[in-house]
């Protein structure tokens, strides 16, 4: 039986692939690390309350006896680290966090697991890996043409990026210097079931439902790819049981859209199914964000050739099952919009 360490478990993307693992594979256990921060959230891991599979512990990455601990109590195959923060205009706020937990806390986890799979000098228990989970920011900005490849330089240009890059970093160098078996990933920009409403798209779904004001950075064209989480979920399996050692793969939607075809679509979605009295007027454009990248898009082409992976959801469905979705757990957003969350939230709902 596998074992997996997943950190950052119980966030949007973490608490996807849990539940995907447990959903494709039987014969496994998932030990789910997260801090429990303001975007982990263990009503995001409600529906496996009762499967023995999967075991929960409420740690930080960054907590080196924390983390020794889990290395010598569980025999753990594989990591999978999602645990970071991820918001850009708390990252130009607050740098020193994402280094903490971005930078520091993937060290922390590489020199456990190193630890822990050490058989020989440079040799390692077979079958192990420790697997990145990183983002296409790293790459920086893309003109009108062109996609991200695996070869492309880092040029990461807002703090968040600038962690995320760093820890990629490391985790190359430990496969150079320590033959460490690793792969690091790349994904562009997810959306689906459980995401923070701090991000753009359940952020403009609850503003508009509650006719709040729907904020949009500058003019509101700047280009990102979206990959329905689900689709990342079975990239990331495919990496960790067939991408080759030491390698970086893309992992992208092929569904570019501006910010603003977004914003409209959403409204769009509200208007025909939830209010007829919200539109297009709830827009308001917002001073741009600092360094703030024009267009993101992803080549994943070795990823298709070498795994055979490749996104299955088109953007048109996806957006309209990640609405549906959200539209149907009102209750969860409400929750996780007040108490301990409220008043980070705050800046997120005022368009901060």
């Amino acid at each position: 039986m596998k074992t997996y360490l997943v950190t950052g478990g119980a966030g949007f993307i973490g608490s996807n692939f849990v539940y995907y693992l447990l959903k494709k594979y039987q014969d496994i256990q998932v030990v789910n690390v997260d801090k429990l921060t303001y975007a982990g959230n263990l009503e995001n891991l409600k529906g496996l309350e009762n499967d023995s599979r999967h075991i929960f512990v409420q740690a930080d990455i960054c907590d080196d006896q924390a983390i020794a601990k889990l290395f010598q109590q569980y025999e753990i195959d594989y990591v999978v680290n999602f645990a970071a923060e991820s918001h850009v205009d708390r990252s130009i706020l607050n740098p020193e966090i994402f280094v903490e937990t971005n930078v520091q806390g993937t060290v922390n986890l590489l020199k456990h697991a190193k630890a822990a799979w050490t058989i020989g000098d440079d040799v390692y228990k077979a079958g192990v890996k420790f697997l990145q989970v990183s983002t296409d920011e790293v790459y920086g900005s893309l003109g009108e043409e062109g996609y991200f490849m695996e070869t492309t330089p880092l040029c990461p240009h807002s703090p968040y990026s600038a962690s995320k890059a760093s820890a990629d970093l490391f985790v190359q160098a430990f496969a150079d210097t320590y033959r460490f078996p690793v792969n690091i990933t790349r994904c562009s920009n997810n959306y689906g079931p459980y995401q923070f409403p701090e991000k753009l798209i359940p952020l403009i779904f609850n503003n508009t439902v509650h006719h709040k004001e729907s904020p949009v950075y500058g003019d509101g064209l700047n280009v990102r790819d979206w990959l329905y989480v689900e689709d990342h979920c079975k990239g990331i399996d495919a990496v960790i049981n067939k991408g080759r050692l030491g390698e970086v793969y893309n992992i992208g939607g092929h569904n570019e859209r501006t910010n603003i075809f977004i914003v409209k679509t959403i409204i769009a979605y509200v208007k025909e199914h939830i209010d007829a009295a919200v539109g297009e007027h709830m827009i308001t454009y917002v001073t741009d964000r600092k360094g703030h990248d024009r267009r993101y898009g992803i080549d994943p082409t070795k990823i298709t050739d070498e795994l055979g992976w490749y996104p299955e959801t088109k953007f048109e469905d996806g957006i309209k099952k990640t609405l549906k979705w959200y539209s149907e757990h009102q209750e969860w957003i409400d929750h996780i919009t007040s108490g301990k969350y409220q008043e980070y939230y705050k800046l997120m709902y005022e368009g901060r």
